[in-house]
């Protein structure tokens, strides 16, 4: 039993040894085992607290409509920073690091941002001011100057998600919204104004077309008939083969972040009002001028031939 005792008691003090033996030194501080722990145990109780933060915050907003989700996603994401900046520095601070001294962690990220980190630190930022201006949240409709169309679904640290309406998740960096342009069809409010061009054959009734033009508006379920925002066609050009009109219609709020589909289910139902009322979509057209010189170019008649032949026999032989 003593021996037992014994060789429980040497593991055990084998172990604490091995624990607090020196790993290597940060600022003339020795960093063992042990700290390690700690600041690990630090950083997983950090993140869990975030994220039991945020589930609470979206929980209030669902309970409470009062409260935008988009300033209570804002909120998260800058409680999340901020918590887990703060566990780091009180991780460092368990290890006896002297924070006020911050000329090594100063040449840690100058020499880290010469290596590369310049483009993550950039993103980051962006992120950041993203969230504080609000120029950009979840659940808005975006274009951005690369071609990318869709809804954003998050705001992460170094990129934001987005969903394009082929569902295609598409990882776009935080920077790429600040230092190119961006279109957000849902900034302010949902409600938008389209235009859809199409062109009738001149000649053709302008009433009836415009007639025409608003039958079709009816016809489609995108279109918002409200006083003020009423559906209209406009003459805006004589084009070289067709006189050329646009439907102009306000979408309803669930349609402006269907782009495509709305142009072609408007385009379906003005061909089918143009049918309707025998109204011609014109094909291009091209006029031909012929020159005088054409006649040159044709054959000679037979009888004038025969003539010519005559004539070369009459002449005297020289």
């Amino acid at each position: 039993m003593n021996n037992l005792w014994t060789s429980v008691v040497s593991g055990w003090q084998w172990t604490e040894g091995l624990a607090s033996a020196p790993l290597f030194k940060v600022n003339q501080v020795d960093v063992t085992i042990v700290s390690v722990i700690q600041v690990i145990v630090i950083l997983v109780v950090a993140w869990w607290v975030s994220k039991l933060l945020q589930r609470t915050l979206m929980k209030l907003g669902a309970s409470r409509r009062s409260i935008s989700p988009a300033s209570l996603y804002m909120l998260a994401r800058l409680l999340h920073y901020a918590i887990i900046v703060f566990s780091i520095f009180v991780g460092l601070s368990t290890i006896g690091l002297d924070l006020s001294n911050l000329a090594l962690l100063a040449g840690a990220i100058g020499v880290g941002l010469g290596f590369g980190l310049q483009t993550l630190v950039n993103n980051f930022v962006s992120g950041i001011m993203l969230l504080v201006e609000r120029s950009l949240k979840v659940g808005d409709f975006v274009e951005l100057e690369s071609g990318v169309t869709g809804e954003v679904k998050e705001i992460n640290i170094r990129s934001t998600l987005i969903t394009t309406n082929d569902n295609v998740d598409i990882l776009v960096p935080n920077s790429e919204f600040v230092s190119g342009r961006m279109t957000n069809w849902t900034l302010r409010e949902d409600y938008r104004r389209v235009r859809i061009p199409f062109g009738v054959a001149y000649g053709s009734d302008k009433d009836l077309v415009k007639k025409a033009g608003l039958e079709a508006a009816e016809a489609v379920r995108h279109t918002m008939n409200v006083e003020g925002r009423e559906p209209d066609v406009w003459l805006v050009n004589f084009g070289d083969s067709s006189m050329d009109y646009e439907l102009v219609v306000w979408l309803m709020p669930e349609s402006v972040k269907r782009p495509t589909r709305v142009k072609a289910d408007y385009l379906w139902a003005i061909d089918t009002a143009l049918a309707k009322y025998g109204i011609e979509i014109p094909f291009p057209q091209r006029d031909l001028h012929l020159r005088s010189g054409f006649e040159k170019l044709r054959p000679a008649p037979q009888g004038d031939a025969q003539n010519d032949d005559d004539a070369e026999e009459a002449r005297p032989a020289e």
